[in-house]
């Protein structure tokens, strides 16, 4: 039986079949943040919470992870945007993307992101890169680039500073990226590295020099 939806940002509430508007916005007080900042804001307009790397980061461990989530298999939806920062340097891509099965000390989890300004580069190898699949611990996209290249990354028409529509859809040791309402999958991932049984939350991930702004979240669990 499907579980429906624990968050929506900026939308509606749904349980079973049964639906009721919710105007409030998932505040930062709702996250465990993980070397990011996060505030409220409105966003060419919606109500998003903003993401921010104030300095240095260790790893990939840096996102905002939602409280009282516990996500195995399912579906999860989000509208996105991703944007270097002014003061960002030239390797930022304004990544941004979605954790799930996040443990809620961020040890483990499953990452799908994008790099929005490479969806349009003039450079075809950028533009190969334009989404991603990382798993923590253990497989950061430089270790996956190297050793299977082109298995874990995709190209998808996106361009930074803009709203972009993913879904995430989640079974056992499968996962498939869908972005902007696309029929077909940008990025399809049949071995998950932290195995078919890992569960955990959903959190929202920046990398390095982004700012970042999420709105539109929801989940729907199928045990």
């Amino acid at each position: 039986m499907l579980k429906k939806l624990l968050f929506i940002l900026g939308f509606s509430l749904m349980f079973g079949s049964k639906s009721k508007a919710q105007n409030s916005t998932l505040l930062p007080s709702d996250v465990l943040l993980f070397q990011v900042t996060a505030k409220k804001s409105v966003y060419k307009g919606k109500n998003a919470l903003v993401l921010e790397m104030p300095g240095q980061a260790v790893g990939d461990n840096t996102l905002a992870i939602l409280k009282d989530v516990d996500f195995h298999n399912g579906v999860i939806e989000a509208t996105i945007s991703g944007q270097p920062m002014a003061n960002a340097g030239e390797t930022a891509r304004g990544f941004v993307g979605i954790a799930f099965r996040a443990a809620l000390d961020a040890s483990k989890m499953e990452v799908f992101y994008l790099r929005p300004t490479n969806g349009r580069a003039d450079d075809q190898v950028r533009r190969n890169h334009s989404s991603q699949y990382i798993s923590i611990p253990g497989f950061p996209w430089e270790k996956l680039r190297k050793e299977t290249p082109e298995k874990y990354e995709s190209y998808v028409d996106i361009v930074p500073a803009e709203w972009i529509k993913i879904k995430i859809v989640v079974k056992n040791e499968t996962a498939r990226l869908y972005v902007n309402g696309s029929s077909q999958p940008t990025l399809i991932v049949n071995d998950l590295k932290q195995g078919k049984d890992l569960r955990g939350s959903i959190g929202l991930w920046i990398g390095p020099g982004t700012l970042g702004h999420f709105t539109d979240v929801k989940v729907t669990k199928e045990d």
